[in-house]
């Protein structure tokens, strides 16, 4: 679908929203709301803010316009969203009387809604139904989607081949840095635990702590508003019997998390199966220690799944799970659909592991021995 279509398609999901509301309009100034309706305008400085610094107004009949300051004006007009029917209009970002005007004359007397708090604005809080719209992927978006989570998957396992035994976690993440950024992908979230650390914390971020016998890199990474997960272990001597247990469980427990997500079973029902992977595989408590992941998309997680989740995997929508067990994890981006589950990334030379549960089979990574 081509990004002049997409949006289109976007605005008539908005305009729905508009009318079971009764609302004239909507204000967007989160950076998933925006990058969303825009197909990957980016309206931040900061990496790492919710909320960026230009908004937009999508009404019912007159489209869609950014309301912004001098500074981005520029940018977004020039670059993000150039070739789009997407007016920007900025105001002297040391002005407050001009962007009083400007956005006076954008909105009006119009009934809107704003996913955040403006100055100066009167709008009531944005239904809570709108994150919803994001959830559904269009053809476009899963097009994008299996590139990213393609080039994120390669970044990570480019790293945890390289790594040397005595790096420091830091260098490692630099490297990691590194690898996603030369690819266009902005890192959210980049863990790094090697060794120790590893087995002590679900979420190691990096440290000056050298790597010895084996490593984790685990990140969440960003590239035109979509976001995708990865993680991947690498050892630098044979796998030893306890690691190589756990690491088989953690992979049973990703099988059975993958095969519920199908469209229409919940949040909770899936973690229910997780739970009883884990026990399965002989770590029924571990569970207990980390979250098990959820939906993916313009957010790290949209929804965790958790006991007793009432919301429903829909088709077309994108999920991160991430089962650990002390010492290891396994996380890859995938797509829920009527037809099956579907890995976004591309089958790689990475080692794998046959994964079953209740029928499914599935390869997932192990453990790199190098």
């Amino acid at each position: 679908m081509p990004r002049t279509a997409e949006r289109r398609h976007k605005h008539e999901r908005v305009a729905e929203l508009l009318d079971r509301h009764g609302l004239e309009g909507v204000l967007l100034s989160r950076r998933c709301n925006f990058a969303w309706y825009t197909c990957g305008a980016r309206n931040y400085v900061g990496t790492a803010c919710d909320v960026g610094n230009s908004t937009l107004l999508v009404t019912r009949r007159d489209g869609t316009c950014v309301l912004t300051t001098s500074i981005e004006q520029t940018r977004l007009r020039d670059e993000d969203l150039k070739g789009t029917d997407i007016e920007v209009f900025g105001w002297s970002y040391a002005d407050a009387a001009d962007r009083r005007k400007v956005l006076g004359e954008a909105i009006g007397h119009r009934q809107v809604a704003a996913d955040v708090p403006l100055p100066d604005v009167d709008a009531e809080p944005l239904p809570e139904d709108f994150d919803r719209l994001r959830w559904t992927l269009t053809d476009g978006e899963i097009e994008r989607y299996r590139a990213l989570a393609g080039d994120v998957t390669d970044a990570v396992e480019t790293v945890a081949r390289t790594v040397e035994p005595g790096q420091t976690e830091y260098e490692v993440a630099g490297e990691a840095s590194r690898e996603l950024v030369r690819r266009g992908c902005l890192p959210w979230v980049l863990l790094v635990g090697a060794d120790k650390r590893l087995e002590a914390h679900r979420h190691p971020l990096p440290t000056g702590k050298p790597v010895r016998t084996y490593v984790m890199v685990a990140t969440c990474a960003e590239r035109e508003g979509l976001i995708a997960a990865c993680s991947r272990l690498a050892a630098f001597e044979k796998i030893w019997g306890e690691l190589a247990q756990r690491h088989r469980g953690v992979v049973t427990v990703d099988a059975a998390l993958i095969r519920s997500t199908q469209p229409g079973v919940t949040l909770g029902d899936i973690f229910a199966e997780a739970q009883k992977a884990y026990a399965t595989a002989g770590f029924p408590d571990q569970w207990q220690f980390h979250h098990q992941g959820g939906s993916i998309g313009y957010l790290p997680r949209e929804v965790k799944a958790a006991p007793g989740c009432k919301v429903e995997a829909l088709d077309r929508q994108a999920f991160a799970w991430n089962p650990t067990i002390a010492g290891t994890k396994c996380e890859d981006t995938i797509l829920c659909r009527e037809s099956g589950p579907e890995l976004l990334a591309p089958p790689t030379d990475w080692p794998m592991l046959r994964a079953k549960w209740k029928g499914f089979e599935i390869d997932r990574p192990a453990i790199l021995e190098r």
